[in-house]
């Protein structure tokens, strides 16, 4: 697998930032249940993404003044007592010796040392409500000096901007190093949910299919999900995030998994819906293949030069109609597409996100002048159109009441057309039952 160049992603945000200006951004500390049970810790995705430094409470600085450039990390320092408990610590030492810090200071001198080291740059990109207040306190700090001093001076930080400006375009399209572990994320996950599919019986807990495939994403090299698992049966499928996973499963239910492995940092996420029966039949799978037609269309819209907005639409406009058939909606189809329609309640979700990092990774989907963002290769968004009908709408016929499904891929815009970088595991509703063996 190809090495990450995060000295090549911190040029293009010194090109961004400007001649006088430091972006500051912080990693969160661990988080806790109880007094002192610390969950498993994944780091921000900004820090790991232009430092590679994945510890907690972890600070970097990038600041430029003209054409000097200079990164700095504030780092938790060696600890004999606490690596005892919870492992080694890379140190201040190795910020510089490992990771290419310019400098490198323990993270305790945060308060005293960032202050002085943003004092001349005019513009500072940090994160506010980011879960680091100290990080924020410094920096407002820093400004209240600099407003008092500055017409004494003539210097000191002058505007705060987020730098979600340009880091979540950045982030947006991938490089060689990123699609290497996006696409071995989505083998992993491929491979554990053929697995764990046998695992979807009547009389089998959710808690049962979320385990089997969970384990299946370790044994095979992942460091975990990368989110709370979904495996939701029945009329939990209408709950878009049912994660309790407390139900059994009863005979003739639909079964909803929406899972993903994290690995190497970078995130997979596939959903498909299951019978417990040996096939697909009756209002489930007119709903199926519903769903199914329009994530077909979806992929087939994902394309360069195409728009995030034309999946979604492309999705929209056969579920729409389908629904129509179903006795779901009435009315117009053009009328009924509008996002204020009463048919959203039964697809309340759009169709892509991007993935990458995060699950529902950074970037914008709509330009600055409101327009939809277009697709260019290296990007990577999601396909996942559902179609949720609630046990409690009375208005529905009572054959499609507590039925939910969703379809979801995960694609990569090519320079020619897509890559379905799930498309190892079946869609076709035969195909899809034939799974649990």
């Amino acid at each position: 697998m190809m090495s990450h160049d995060f000295a090549a992603r911190r040029r293009r945000v010194f090109d961004a930032i400007g001649p006088s200006s430091s972006l500051v951004i912080g990693a969160s500390p661990e988080l806790r249940v109880g007094l002192d049970t610390e969950l498993k810790y994944v780091v921000d995705a900004d820090v790991w993404y232009l430092t590679g430094h994945a510890e907690p409470e972890t600070v970097a600085l990038l600041r430029r003044s003209g054409d000097d450039c200079s990164f700095i990390l504030f780092v938790r320092p060696r600890d004999p007592v606490r690596e005892l408990w919870t492992g080694a610590r890379a140190g201040v030492e190795s910020a510089v010796e490992r990771w290419g810090a310019d400098e490198a200071w323990p993270i305790a001198e945060l308060a005293d040392r960032l202050p002085k080291l943003i004092a001349e740059s005019d513009d500072v990109y940090v994160r506010l409500s980011a879960g680091r207040p100290d990080v924020e306190d410094v920096v407002t700090r820093a400004m209240a000096t600099a407003r008092r001093s500055r017409p004494r001076t003539g210097k000191g930080p002058f505007r705060l901007i987020d730098p979600g400006s340009f880091l979540g375009e950045m982030r947006m399209t991938k490089d060689a190093a990123e699609l290497d572990a996006m696409r071995a994320a989505a083998r992993i996950t491929v491979e554990s949910f053929t697995e764990s599919a046998r695992s979807i019986r009547a009389g089998a807990g959710e808690w049962e299919v979320e385990a089997a495939i969970e384990s299946g994403f370790r044994r095979r090299g992942a460091s975990g999900a990368a989110f709370p698992t979904i495996a939701a049966s029945g009329p939990n499928a209408t709950v878009l995030h049912h994660i309790a996973n407390d139900r059994t499963i009863q005979d003739g239910d639909l079964v909803l998994v929406d899972a993903g492995a994290r690995h190497a940092m970078y995130c997979a996420d596939i959903t498909r819906t299951f019978p417990t029966s040996k096939s697909f039949d009756g209002a489930g799978l007119a709903v199926y293949e519903i769903v199914l037609a329009a994530h077909d269309a979806a992929i087939a819209a994902a394309a360069p030069r195409r728009t995030i907005r034309d999946v979604h639409d492309a999705a929209s406009r056969v579920l729409v109609a389908g629904m129509l058939d179903l006795g779901l909606v009435a009315g117009d189809l053009d009328a009924l597409l509008s996002d204020e329609s009463d048919a959203r309640r039964f697809y309340p979700h759009r169709t892509s996100h991007w993935l990458g990092l995060d699950v529902h990774d950074a970037g914008p989907y709509a330009k600055r002048d409101g327009s939809p963002w277009t697709l260019q290769p290296g990007m990577i968004l999601t396909v996942e159109p559902g179609l949720y009908v609630a046990e409690w709408v009375e208005t529905a016929p009572d054959a499609l009441r507590g039925i939910g499904v969703r379809i979801e891929d995960d694609v990569l815009i090519m320079a020619d057309g897509r890559e379905v970088l799930t498309a190892g595991l079946p869609v076709a509703a035969d195909d899809v039952a034939a799974m649990r063996g």
